[in-house]
């Protein structure tokens, strides 16, 4: 194996797309995993991941302060229509702890473009100087915001409302579609774009629910190690790690049931792999429509790799076309 600080484990190096890996020992063999060295703030401050596509040209881009957080609208070119433009609400991953309200704008800003939404960006609190419940209550606090104040703010029609997000992003997601039917009145919400989530922070590599954990726990970019350091990060007190507030797959049954359809998307060289896909299974079997997919030989960051990867542009793809559908058939 190398001693660059971020080879490829020889675990991992047979399955992983022929693809990365050549990008990846050019881009990101030499960085330094975060979860390695002592925490300091300006670790947010490394480069994004390498290979993403340009944020594309909307209409007008709106930043817009929350009481402890801050939104970021991407509205659309042209004139809404009567009803108003339908809204997705789009947050970061970089496990609670990194991250920011630039993180994956290109992304965010093709679902205002090719979807004709306004497309929001969520600049939540961060671990460790926030941990949970903070990041939760700055999701609930947008959705709120984009409800009450989204028709005002920028043309939205806020009965056609979605939610998505990337690994920590997505475990937001998934949480505000069950805290949105806890609120008074309820906020509806039409569907959930989950890429990469975590579903349940218990998981570990001993766990035989999840066998992605000790399959993958050598894997790129979020191995064992580094899923661990989020967690401690944004969960100090491992009594808290069962809540649903934290791991939405331990939710009542009552509530997931009543949860917007869903796209589950997962990659099969990541840890989280088969939390996301137990996710889908249980909400499923709920009577849920769930559509879940598995991009093969990829890790769990090809979502911002969709300039250099194939499977990067399939993944981002196919999440453009699952909320496009949502909003048409809603």
């Amino acid at each position: 194996m190398s001693d660059l600080p971020s080879a490829i484990h020889p675990d991992i190096l047979p399955r992983l797309d022929p693809e990365y890996v050549a990008f990846h020992n050019i881009h990101l063999a030499h960085r330094v995993p975060p979860h390695t060295i002592p925490w300091h703030p300006d670790i947010r401050k490394a480069p994004y991941i390498p290979g993403g596509s340009p944020i594309r040209t909307v209409g007008a881009v709106k930043d817009i302060s929350l009481q402890n957080c801050k939104i970021r609208a991407f509205i659309p070119e042209g004139t809404p229509p009567a009803e108003g433009w339908p809204v997705l609400l789009y947050i970061h991953g970089g496990g609670w702890t990194l991250g920011s309200i630039d993180t994956l704008n290109s992304f965010i800003s093709r679902q205002c473009k090719d979807n004709n939404c306004v497309s929001v960006a969520l600049d939540y609190r961060l671990a460790p100087e926030d941990p949970y419940p903070a990041a939760v209550e700055d999701t609930v606090d947008a959705l709120k915001f984009i409800y009450y104040n989204g028709k005002a703010e920028f043309n939205a029609n806020v009965n056609k409302i979605a939610v998505g997000g990337s690994s920590s992003g997505g475990n937001l997601a998934a949480i505000a579609c069950l805290k949105a039917q806890e609120l008074t009145p309820p906020i509806p919400i039409i569907f959930q774009l989950l890429i990469v989530p975590v579903t349940d922070n218990t998981a570990s590599v001993t766990d035989e629910r999840y066998p992605s954990w000790k399959e993958c726990q050598n894997t790129v970019w979020l191995c064992e190690g580094r899923m661990m350091w989020f967690r401690n990060m944004y969960l100090p007190d491992p009594a808290t790690w069962a809540e649903p507030d934290n791991s939405p797959i331990f939710a009542s049954d009552a509530l997931l049931a009543k949860v917007p359809p869903a796209f589950v998307s997962v990659c099969e060289l990541d840890i989280l792999r088969d939390e996301g896909l137990a996710y889908g299974e249980k909400l499923k079997s709920l009577g849920v429509k769930v559509e879940a997919k598995v991009y093969p030989g990829a890790s769990h960051q090809i979502l911002g790799m969709d300039a250099a990867l194939k499977v990067g542009k399939q993944q981002a793809d196919d999440a453009i076309k699952a909320v496009g559908d949502a909003f048409n058939a809603a």
